[in-house]
């Protein structure tokens, strides 16, 4: 017998249990227990639970008999009711709990060994932690989980990274419980260390941008027109039968028809008005910043959040002059429609800008992400899911290095068909005073790249100007710097770009 059958040996005879679990899963709040409960009942996994607290562990297994749990209550019984190569997947919370619970498991675990975190992690948190378990010989998984609770039990979109060895045994656990498109698991091997997180954090961006256009739609829907809550959700309800077709538009109408219990009004007009956020939505941000990719809509949605929850200043800024005149629309229906094609219009902007964010990341990071992939791993299970992630994986299918999104052919039509009524949106409500700064600036964006030129050239001259920055010019090949402070002769200077 081998040290290490020895080792097993000694381990299953002091803990009583036998390796029969193909998957486990450690952190059994919601969405852990939701998630064991689906790998539970898929055909060929045997699920070993295990939680810091005892009693989680006691009440997901007495309430679910069904599946067959294999209940732990010690990361050494816990490893040894795994069947080699070990897989655990962690669903707890980012941050330390995630590395106190990585460290517990590389006691226990050996190499060959597989840990999935399953959390909304940083993706750079990602990367550090692959590149210290890498070492002991234990592969490390960050995967992105989108659904919520509804989506860990019946079917998520997942994001996995790792290395190409984890991915031939987890590979084949994760399709079992992912949500199904077309009669495709929504799920995909994204790519290594930190990139399923990467992607998962720039879905949640998308997310935020998705979110806050449609929130400007129902307010400039009610402001312009008056209909209550309930007529809009019909309104979102006729709309989710069209191109606009996604979960978000199908809750928002399930929202807007919901009806206080304790007050008899709509809940959306007793609910406060400070949108709460995560994180993930501010990360995607400031990694755009960083790689230098331009992600507007996504940004001002997460900073109409901010606004939002910053009530102080609101209430010393109600004063402040505003529009002289209200919106005033005399044609309910056609303002409708232009809604529609503002915010479709948006929404094609905010996920052309997370896609570009991706394809940025994986340049940086030295990840291949097949941009066409994740579009179809998005289309069941997850929040963003839509009609139209099939029109962008047509599109990556088509011309995989497409520079822009919005340059395909399919939006470039689509774009061309709603402009008139987007520009009416955004000039209408500025005229009328209601914020929409989502509309405003993916609508920004879309002029930024049309423009033949752009006011970047003054831009630049101000920074030569001001601390020798140089500049480029049209004409001829070279790096030039104008003697500002001396006689404004132009020089030839070293590139400093």
């Amino acid at each position: 017998m081998t040290e290490a059958s020895r080792t097993e040996a000694t381990r299953t005879e002091a803990t009583g249990s036998e390796a029969t679990a193909n998957i486990g899963v450690v952190g059994l709040a919601v969405m852990g227990s939701n998630l064991a409960r689906n790998l539970a009942s898929r055909e060929g996994n045997t699920v070993a639970v295990y939680n810091r607290s005892r009693e989680k562990t006691d009440t997901l297994v007495a309430e679910h008999p069904e599946a067959e749990f294999v209940p732990a209550f010690s990361y050494e019984e816990f490893a040894a009711t795994l069947a080699k190569p070990r897989t655990a997947i962690i669903m707890v919370k980012a941050g330390r709990p995630t590395d106190a619970v990585i460290d517990s498991l590389l006691e226990v675990f050996e190499p060959g060994d597989i840990i999935v975190d399953g959390g909304n992690a940083l993706f750079t948190d990602t990367i550090r932690r692959e590149k210290a378990v890498r070492e002991t010989g234990v592969n490390f998984v960050g995967a992105g989980i989108s659904g919520g609770e509804e989506g860990a039990l019946l079917g998520p979109s997942i994001m996995p990274g790792g290395s190409d060895e984890s991915w031939v045994t987890l590979g084949p656990i994760l399709k079992s419980i992912a949500a199904v498109a077309e009669g495709e698991p929504c799920v995909t091997h994204v790519g290594h260390d930190g990139a399923g997180h990467f992607v998962k954090m720039v879905h949640n961006g998308i997310e935020y941008a998705d979110m806050q256009l449609i929130a400007e739609a129902y307010d400039l829907i009610r402001r312009g027109t008056g209909k209550s809550p309930a007529e809009i959700a019909d309104v979102f309800a006729e709309w989710n039968g069209g191109e606009l077709e996604s979960y978000l538009i199908e809750i928002t109408a399930e929202v807007l028809r919901q009806i206080d219990a304790e007050t008899g009004s709509p809940l959306v007009d007793v609910i406060l008005d400070q949108a709460g956020a995560k994180g993930t939505g501010a990360w995607t941000v400031q990694t755009a910043l960083n790689l230098g990719v331009p992600v507007s809509g996504i940004a001002e949605a997460v900073f109409a959040r901010s606004l939002s929850s910053h009530p102080e200043q609101r209430e010393v800024s109600r004063d402040l002059p505003g529009a002289a005149e209200p919106l005033a629309i005399s044609d309910a229906d056609a303002f409708i429609e232009d809604v529609r094609l503002a915010l479709y219009a948006s929404k094609i902007v905010a996920y052309s800008q997370g896609f570009d964010e991706i394809r940025a990341g994986a340049a940086e990071y030295d990840w291949t992400i097949d941009l066409g992939a994740v579009s179809k791993i998005w289309r069941g299970g997850c929040i963003i899911r839509a009609q139209f992630l099939n029109r962008i994986a047509e599109a990556y299918q088509d011309t995989p290095d497409l520079p822009v999104l919005l340059a395909a052919p399919y939006f470039v039509e689509a774009l061309g068909r709603a402009q008139g009524a987007w520009r009416r949106i955004v000039q209408l409500a500025a005229g009328a005073g209601i914020p929409a700064p989502a509309f405003s600036s993916s609508l920004a964006y879309y002029d930024g790249l049309r423009a033949e030129r752009l006011p970047a050239a003054l831009v630049q001259g101000q920074r030569d100007f001001f601390g020798a920055h140089t500049y480029k010019r049209i004409d001829k090949e070279g790096t030039f710097h104008t003697q500002w402070s001396g006689d404004r002769t132009e020089i030839e200077a070293e590139d400093t770009h």
